[in-house]
């Protein structure tokens, strides 16, 4: 198996064997990435291809200041949110009123990545966008409202009626696990 040092060397000279080796290595985390950012796996896999354009493009500026899948992770993420950018003139985010939500803990035993994965899709595009920038990736709701153009009050506003959603999902699939024994696939 190759280094991290020698598929980023080889990825510098333009050698396809080490391309490949580094899609390889990276392809299925980053889809995931992808996934969390789009409504189709279509859409993904297209978000993945272009994101990994612009890794083998950029990997000549790579300072290795971060790790090579962070890095890597950061490009995935920039060339999502560039995709759904462009859709947002479609479909503006607004301030929502803001949601009380339950105080209780949830517990999603039951509940499999990919169904959670599918909640996460079917949230709407501007609370989908909002919820993995701040929930997954990290981001503050001032960098996300710089990143996105939205004010931090909508960035926020959009988080709590993402998780509103997603709540309101998990409990309605913990019902169903309670009462029927397995979750729904």
């Amino acid at each position: 198996m190759l280094s991290e040092q020698e598929l980023i060397e080889g990825c510098r000279k333009g050698n396809r064997a080490f391309q490949k080796a580094l899609y390889d290595r990276y392809c299925r985390k980053m889809l995931v990435v992808c996934l969390r950012y789009s409504k189709t796996t279509a859409e993904a896999e297209d978000i993945l291809q272009e994101g990994f354009v612009k890794v083998f493009q950029g990997i000549k500026d790579f300072r290795q200041e971060a790790k090579l899948e962070t890095w890597i992770t950061r490009i995935m993420v920039n060339t999502a949110l560039n995709v759904q950018r462009k859709k947002l003139y479609l479909y503006p985010m607004v301030d929502v009123a803001e949601i009380n939500l339950p105080e209780e803990e949830m517990s999603i035993s039951g509940i499999h990545f990919t169904q959670l994965l599918e909640m996460i899709q079917a949230l709407p595009q501007g609370c989908q966008i909002v919820f993995n920038l701040f929930a997954i990736e990290g981001y503050s709701h001032k960098e996300i409202a710089e990143s996105l153009g939205i004010s931090e009050g909508t960035s926020k506003s959009q988080f709590a009626r993402a998780k509103s959603l997603l709540q309101a999902k998990l409990l309605k699939e913990s019902t169903y696990y309670e009462r029927y024994g397995e979750a729904k696939i």
